[in-house]
């Protein structure tokens, strides 16, 4: 016994690391290799009762590395951004980190329940010429799941606790 605790006082720093690297490659161990999933995707003819439009082409350049399908639609007030995943990946990430990542101030982030009574996480972005937008987001599970972040999801679908395929939503208005 005491030699036996001697080689664990001895050799836990290894024994810790190894544990921690094995740790970090549980999700590609653990994330199915699907077919990749059909870019068509049937996307909603209407927004809480208002009639959506397409918008442009904006999103081609990252939506043709999106493992899914991206949707942007607008009902004539607000932008409405769809994103369909049918898998955990890394790429499905919160609307705060695009703002910032051009060039907006990101401030008052905030949960919030919408009419529906269905959580959101909001925030307000301001750019560099002073607009101002209020920006709503949330994942929604085929499996009835919701989030609003991007981590919980992603760790919640990678260990099974949620099916898909999901979409995330993000609503996106002027102040």
């Amino acid at each position: 016994m005491r030699r036996l605790v001697e080689a664990w006082q001895r050799h836990w720093p290894a024994l810790a690391v190894l544990l921690l690297a094995l740790a970090a490659l549980l999700p590609q161990a653990s994330t199915p290799r699907a077919e990749p999933a059909a870019r068509h995707v049937e996307w909603p003819n209407a927004w809480e009762g208002r009639a959506l439009r397409a918008l442009g082409e904006v999103e081609r350049r990252f939506a043709a590395r999106f493992p899914g399908a991206i949707g942007r639609f607008s009902d004539g007030e607000r932008v409405l951004v769809l994103r369909r995943v049918n898998e955990p990946t890394r790429r499905l990430h919160p609307a705060a980190d695009c703002f910032r990542g051009l060039g907006w101030r990101i401030a008052r982030t905030q949960l919030e329940r919408d009419a529906r009574e269905r959580l959101w996480r909001c925030f307000e972005a301001e750019g560099r010429d002073g607009r101002r937008l209020r920006v709503c987001e949330r994942i929604e599970g085929e499996d009835g799941e919701a989030f609003v972040d991007a981590s919980s999801w992603f760790w919640s679908a990678v260990l099974g606790r949620s099916r898909g395929p999901w979409q995330a939503v993000t609503v996106v208005e002027a102040l």
